[in-house]
This record gives structure tokens, C-alpha cells and sequence, in this order.
């Protein structure tokens, strides 16, 4: 999915399960209180389960059941034990295990967020685990980072820079992050927040309920032109209008 890594996974299909959205970037840019302000503006709305990842602990996964944010039987942790982009991108059984307890558990969702651990610029999600990604960045690195790019930052399905509200502080120029950030995108979306000052993520949320909306849309249609299918199939081998396969009878 990202330069450089080679996906050896294959898409998942879509046909009758929830939209899987990974969320990635650095450690400390609020990849959790961003999973934590989706589940509050979505949860009303939608049947979430969540995925937490960390390589030794279940520290994430417990601070969304802390907050309260969503059923904690709707949360499930992931401890890695080894680089985070392991899990997520080259070896993603344990995730995969996870997202299909929690559908198991729920019976049929509308998304499942499988948040990454901390990890680096070039951290991407597998397509057999993910159908959409988005990658956090923060402005306390500086605004020179959306520049550095990597294939996190430029080929996410949305950009998040967070923390808007420590600018000023940390001497970073939001101008520039978004001039820099559009210029590495190739036109895909960037969304400015500060989830400190804007508890429900509002605008992301939109985002986000924007592709659940298509992604369910499609599986709907993929769900009918199944039934379809399969009824005008067993209407052609209906015994009783179809000679050919006729019940059988006994002779005696």
C-alpha cells in the first residue's frame, strides 16, 4: 500500500461486514484521543467496534474504556510485541482475529477502527486489513514535517494534523503545514484539528461518516445483486420449469 513496503495481502471483500478504518502515525500525535472523539460523535449513530494496538501493554485500549466513549466490550487490544507496522502492514493475523471476535461478538457492524501503534512517517496499512486509512500528524514536530512526507503522510486517505491549538507555542506556521501538506498529496484530503479543544473531532467525524455511508451503499448493492442472482439462478433449475432436471420418479 505504501512505497517502498510490498502488500502481499489481498483486499478483503466487502460483502456483509463493516468498513475497517485504520488510524497511524507517530507516537503521541492523538491517534487515541482521535479514535475516542470518533466513537462519540459516530457511536450514536453506528455500530462501531474498535481495535487497539501497543507493543507490550493494552494502555490505549484501556484509556477508551476509562473515557467511557463506547461499550468496553466493543474494545479489544492487540499487544504486538514487536514494531508496530508489523501488525498492521506484513503479519496482521492478530488484528484480523480481533475484528472478526468483535463481529462475532456484535453480529453485523458499520466500522470497525483498528488504531495503529505509534510508529513512523512511512507507516501504512495492509489492504487485507484496512479498506481506508488515516494517518495523524501533530504540529509540535514543527511545520516542516508534512513536507518530509513518507509514505504515511502522502498516501493516507486523509491527512489529520492535530493539535492546532499548540501553534503558537511550539513556533509552527499552519500556513505552510497545508501548503506543504496539499503539495505532497497529490489532492487528497487534509483536515486541521485540535481535538483537545473539539472533543467530538467534528470535522474528521464528517469524514468519516461520509465514506461508511458509500462503503454501506456498496455492500447493499453487492448484497442484492447477490440475492438477485441467486434467485434467477434457482429459478433455472427449478424442477418443475426446467426438463432437463426433473424430479426424479419410482419405478416400482
Amino acid at each position: 500500500m505504501g512505497a517502498h513496503h510490498d502488500d502481499h495481502h489481498d483486499a478483503a471483500d466487502p460483502r456483509g461486514r463493516a468498513l475497517r478504518l485504520g488510524i497511524g502515525g507517530p507516537v503521541g500525535s492523538g491517534k487515541t484521543a482521535l479514535v475516542a472523539a470518533l466513537c462519540r460523535s459516530l457511536g450514536p449513530s453506528l455500530r462501531l467496534g474498535v481495535v487497539t494496538n501497543d507493543i507490550y501493554t493494552t494502555e490505549d485500549a484501556d484509556f477508551l474504556r476509562r473515557a467511557g466513549v463506547i461499550d468496553p466490550e466493543r474494545i479489544l487490544a492487540v499487544q504486538t510485541g514487536c514494531c508496530p507496522h508489523t501488525a498492521i502492514r506484513d503479519d496482521i493475523a492478530a488484528n484480523l482475529d480481533a475484528v472478526e471476535t468483535l463481529e462475532e461478538r456484535f453480529g453485523e457492524l458499520d466500522l470497525v477502527i483498528v488504531e495503529s501503534g505509534g510508529d513512523n512517517l512511512t507507516a501504512t496499512f495492509s489492504r487485507g486489513l484496512a479498506d481506508r486509512q488515516i494517518f495523524v500528524l501533530d504540529v509540535s514536530g514543527g511545520d516542516k514535517v508534512p513536507r518530509k512526507g513518507g509514505p504515511g503522510v502522502t498516501t493516507a486517505d486523509l491527512l489529520v494534523v492535530n493539535k492546532t491549538d499548540l501553534a503558537p507555542l511550539v513556533g509552527a506556521d499552519l500556513t505552510v503545514m497545508s501548503r506543504d501538506a496539499a503539495a505532497v498529496r497529490d489532492g487528497r484530503p487534509v483536515l486541521f484539528t485540535s481535538i483537545r479543544e473539539d472533543k467530538g473531532a467534528h470535522s474528521v467525524a464528517e469524514w468519516v461518516s461520509g465514506i461508511v455511508g458509500a462503503w454501506r451503499h456498496q455492500r447493499d448493492q453487492k448484497h442484492a445483486h447477490t440475492h438477485t442472482h441467486d434467485h434467477d439462478h434457482d429459478h433455472d433449475h427449478d424442477p418443475d420449469h426446467d426438463p432437463d432436471h426433473a424430479a426424479p420418479t419410482v419405478t416400482p
